[in-house]
């Protein structure tokens, strides 16, 4: 994900890669990052004095990387570290503005969801960087901490429930009679071009799908059994179930 932000703010023109530093201790992965943006500075320390620092680390490596932010004095701090709360991001980086996001994988193609929530010293004008930071690889929306869990059930979480529809569609083609290569095909160009309607017609799900449901038709026959086997309700269950299981770990 932080190879996404990185790839993605120079895409955007948000930022040059001259203008933006990594901080990698694995030699390889440095190499890597390296060869891949050219004039990136990709290092083992934190720069100082730098205008935002991104902390995309596992949370087991966070209390060492705040501590080396810290050492730096940022003018703010971005987390996308699952999972933790911004009260104990403040206990680690004391008085540096904090912003704590929720991501998606998405964000790896340029087009993620994100959300982000203000700690209690962050500005407008650090919501407006961090902003900038996550809108380079897609959507972002203004949220409270108390939504990140619910943020994190939907859209955090989202894109795993879209592969599954996606599996089991290829699967479904495969049992009706279809080779799994023509199969797979046709279930990607199927879910891209549904939801580029989604996103660039001006109507709701409900209409589209009606739009697309002749009575007694064939897309009626199909939705019937998907209702007669409760998906709308499956769907509803696994957001609350990763919702209720994002606010778990968050007290953890």
């Amino acid at each position: 994900m932080g190879e996404a932000l990185v790839s993605g703010v120079i895409r955007a023109g948000w930022a040059r890669a001259t203008q933006l530093a990594v901080v990698e201790p694995v030699a390889e992965r440095r190499a890597q990052l390296q060869a891949a943006h050219r004039g990136l500075v990709v290092g083992t320390e934190v720069p100082a004095g730098a205008a935002g620092v991104v902390l995309a680390v596992k949370p087991a490596d966070l209390p060492v990387a705040c501590a080396a932010v810290v050492a730096a004095r940022p003018a703010r701090v971005l987390s996308i570290a699952a999972g933790v709360p911004l009260a104990r991001l403040e206990e680690w980086l004391g008085d540096l503005p904090t912003v704590r996001a929720m991501p998606n994988t998405a964000a790896l193609v340029g087009a993620g969801a994100a959300a982000i929530a203000p700690g209690s010293r962050a500005t407008p004008a650090d919501l407006e960087w961090a902003e900038g930071v996550l809108g380079s690889v897609g959507l972002v929306v203004r949220v409270t901490e108390k939504a990140l869990d619910a943020v994190t059930g939907l859209s955090g979480s989202g894109p795993a429930y879209v592969f599954l529809v996606a599996e089991a569609l290829v699967d479904a083609g495969v049992l009706v009679g279809l080779d799994r290569v023509t199969s797979a095909a046709l279930t990607r160009q199927t879910l891209l071009g549904a939801a580029r309607l989604l996103d660039e017609s001006e109507e709701l799900p409900e209409a589209l799908r009606a739009a697309v449901t002749s009575p007694g038709g064939t897309t009626a026959a199909g939705l019937r059994v998907l209702e007669q086997r409760a998906v709308r309700a499956a769907f509803l269950d696994a957001v609350v179930a990763a919702t209720e299981r994002s606010a778990e770990l968050g007290r953890a």
